[in-house]
């Protein structure tokens, strides 16, 4: 990398300007530190560079690590030589165009053996700087490639990028990032302190700490597949907290035919997840795509449609009003828009408001697809998303969640971490509500991407859970499934169940040392303490949660 080439393409203007420090990145012997800053913002000036640029630090100009310069669209920006092999590249940049108010731009990389479509989008406007931020993985050196910058939106316009920023980690580094974040968030301390009734400090007294649940939402999709299936349902519960309905609370599961509302089914599958103690998101009370609406909505003239989505409001949510954790309220209106077209451009914000207002206690969430997949589908850029959400919020919607569906082909972890930081900016909890990986794949990749994604999603600090797309049907499932139908697991279900090992505390034994003490590390989550000196024995429970610090918890004999 130390030969890295920056090369400007002729009729490039370079503009020289401030711009804020850069932000202070931390390198150890394992590596530099990942760094999660990003902005939703559009600046007077761009920050300085990530990790100070990065292996393009010496091609900066000024004291502040900053260079501005104009770009050629779909021309080369960037000339980057031997990249190396198994190494996965953090890429940043500030944009800022003019001959227009607004443009999509979407970075891409060329190497002498491989394209990538895309590593990184962003809106960029005039008269200010927005940030992309995005990456890629190399699995084999490239003696070259090249970083190109595309506008999308198809009409002339000049722009210009500023403290651009490329780091590399080995795999090794970026997976002992992710080790150190789940240390960090997913974990907490805890110190019991053990003694008799009079105060009194007990030594050598035996200590038995069981994990007894897990705080963090981990689940799957089912379906009516599961009712009556008592070793699915074994099966499941003895792995998951969490479930979504597949299909079955959808407008054409419940109301096939006008006036014809039936809940029978899905009342019967939350009897079962009640009975189990499981989360259940509600999953989804509108789909803006048409494919997926009704046939018969779709033919109703408007004052009849309006009339319609009301009733679906109305009956649905005061069916299930407190039940479920969250509402998909309008599923995919990033992609399509049905009932904007039809009932007009508030119809969502119409929506939003109505639900709030019957189950206040709901979470309302938005929920798409490619928006972590890919950052090729320009409907869902990340930017796309941040702004709907903003929209619906500045209207008087309390948006309460980030649902990305997370229906992958091959991960590219860099942009998966890079979409999400972009995200948590919002400040609101995010989910990965729908994960699989496309069965074009064998079973053993899509194991392996799987892992991928799971690994990415429990690692990032505003990820609050995480939902798999594999109920499982006599036929197979959506794309990917875990077990075949004999609940015998397939090479993704050895993923699921060894990351839910790994990502639980087993057993801790121990004794109380001399001040009476005994402490442990544990997830997050409720435990069982078992603690006996002599012929006494006292059992009690604590929970280890999100925000804590060290726990500290007096247990007497």
């Amino acid at each position: 990398m130390k030969s890295l080439l920056f090369i400007l393409l002729s009729g490039f203007f370079l503009l020289l300007g401030s711009t804020t420090a850069a932000k202070t990145t931390t390198f150890s012997e394992e590596g530099p530190s990942y760094d999660y800053s990003a902005s939703i913002e559009c600046k007077s000036a761009p920050d300085g560079p990530l990790y100070n640029g990065g292996v393009i630090k010496n091609l900066t100009l000024g004291t502040r690590g900053c260079r501005h310069f104009k770009i050629a669209m779909n021309s080369p920006a960037f000339t980057l030589s031997n990249l190396t092999g198994d190494t996965i590249y953090a890429f940043s940049s500030w944009v800022k165009i003019s001959g227009a108010n607004s443009a999509s731009i979407k970075a891409t990389l060329t190497t002498d053996n491989t394209t990538f479509v895309c590593v990184g989008t962003v809106i960029a406007r005039s008269g200010c700087w927005s940030f992309l931020k995005g990456g890629f993985s190399l699995d084999s050196p490239s003696n070259y490639a090249l970083i190109s910058f595309q506008n999308l939106d198809d009409f002339q316009m000049n722009a210009s990028v500023s403290s651009a920023s490329l780091q590399p980690f080995t795999y090794q580094q970026w997976n002992a990032n992710q080790q150190n974040m789940i240390t960090t968030e997913r974990k907490r301390a805890a110190i019991l302190h053990v003694s008799d009734i009079d105060g009194k400090r007990l030594q050598g007294a035996s200590v038995i700490v069981e994990q007894i649940s897990r705080d963090f939402p981990f689940g799957s999709a089912i379906a009516e597949t599961i009712l009556g299936n008592f070793p699915y349902q074994n099966w499941f519960v003895e792995r998951f907290n969490a479930a979504v309905f597949e299909n079955e609370l959808k407008w054409a599961a419940t109301e096939p035919r006008q006036g014809e509302v039936n809940y029978t089914i899905p009342n019967q599958m939350l009897e079962f997840t009640r009975r189990h103690q499981i989360t259940v998101r509600g999953h989804n009370i509108f789909w803006e795509d048409p494919k997926y609406t009704p046939p018969w909505v779709r033919t109703l003239p408007t004052p009849e449609l309006k009339s319609a989505v009301s009733s679906r409001i109305q009956s649905l949510v005061s069916n299930y009003k407190n039940e479920f954790v969250h509402w998909d309220v309008n599923n995919e209106m990033l992609h399509w828009d049905f009932y904007e077209q039809r009932l007009g451009p508030n119809a969502s914000l119409d929506f939003f408001l109505t639900v709030q207002g019957s189950d206040p206690l709901a979470h309302l969430f938005m929920n798409d697809f490619n928006v972590l997949e890919t950052c090729d589908d320009m409907k869902s850029m990340v930017d796309h998303y941040v702004s709907r959400l903003q929209e619906l919020g500045a209207a008087g919607v309390v948006m309460d969640g980030i649902g990305l569906e997370g229906h992958f082909s091959a991960p590219n972890p860099a942009l998966i971490r890079a979409v999400l930081d972009k995200l948590a900016l919002l400040n609101l909890p995010i989910w990965l509500t729908e994960v699989d990986i496309s069965k074009k794949f064998d079973q053993e990749i899509q194991a392996k991407y799987l892992e991928v994604v799971l690994r990415e999603g429990f690692s990032h600090p505003s990820v609050n859970g995480i939902m798999l797309w594999s109920a499982l049907h006599p036929n197979g499932c959506y794309q990917m499934c875990l077990t075949d139908n004999t609940l015998k697991n397939l090479p993704a279900g050895d993923v699921v169940d060894a990351l839910l090992k790994e990502w639980r505390t087993s057993g801790i034994k121990g004794k109380s040392d001399d001040h009476g003490t005994f402490d442990f590390v544990g997830f997050l989550g409720q435990y069982h303490v078992t603690v006996s000196y002599g012929n006494r024995t006292a059992h009690t429970t604590l929970s280890l949660s999100r925000g804590d610090e060290t726990k500290h918890q007096n247990i007497q004999l």
